[in-house]
């Protein structure tokens, strides 16, 4: 295989097949991905098989531990919020417990479980509910802190933001009135994700289409952002 192209290899370390993805990125990535725990790891084309294999090693009993959490909870099509349901928070995998308290709602992330606290009479409906406003909170406050930083560093700057749910878009940019907007799904995926919906909502408050100005920003401010959002799209709860 040439220089400079994408390929993948496999290797077997304990009995878990282990996907190993050269591509061009500067730096690796270690995931592993419901429904059934698959193992997959992004390396930069130049680094040597054995290095990576010197990675997997490293984070061998965290891949064992993040597999436990999907064994026998197959993912389902409509999420019930209940006990043994796998849930994710900035990219990370968590098995849900669900909790009675007739007191006060609560989200706590502890380990690996995410410890769901409601009320015993609860419908998946308000779980739910309750679920998407913990999730718009996290978003919130990390774009709170995240998006000044990359006005700064770009000198493109919004009017306003603001979260939705949105079925088809990460987020969405009025380039007349310069208002951004971030879907909540995205307090689910990788924060390096977030910071790539960020700057490409930015660069439309200067460029409306998605032409060479467009991808000059993101070149600029991002080197890697088109292995980013393939990440991003490839990272379904």
């Amino acid at each position: 295989m040439k220089a400079g192209t994408e390929r993948n290899v496999e290797i077997n370390l304990s009995g878990i097949a282990i996907e190993i993805r050269k591509k061009k990125i500067k730096n690796m990535y270690l995931s592993v991905k419901p429904p059934d725990g698959k193992v997959v790891i992004s390396a930069p084309l130049s680094m040597h098989d054995k290095m990576v294999e010197e990675f997997a090693r490293e984070k061998l009993d965290w891949i064992i531990k993040k597999r436990k959490t999907f064994e026998g909870r197959p993912q389902k099509e409509g999420r019930q919020y209940i006990s043994g349901e796998v849930i994710s928070v900035w990219g990370e995998n968590y098995l849900l417990i669900l909790q009675e308290n007739s007191r006060k709602n609560s989200l706590v992330l502890s380990g690996n479980r995410a410890i769901l606290s409601m009320r015993g009479s609860s419908t998946a409906e308000q779980r739910e509910s309750y679920m998407r406003e913990q999730y718009r909170a996290m978003l919130k406050d990390r774009i709170a802190r995240l998006l000044p930083r990359w006005e700064a560093l770009t000198g493109l700057y919004c009017s306003s933001w603001r979260t939705k749910y949105m079925t088809t878009r990460w987020g969405t940019c009025n380039t007349v009135k310069k208002r951004l907007w971030f879907n909540v799904q995205l307090a689910e995926k990788d924060p390096e994700c977030l910071e790539y919906v960020i700057l490409h909502e930015l660069a439309h408050t200067r460029v409306k289409n998605h032409g060479a100005d467009f991808t000059a920003i993101m070149d600029r401010y991002m080197p890697e952002w088109k292995e980013v959002k393939k990440r991003l799209n490839e990272q379904h709860s």
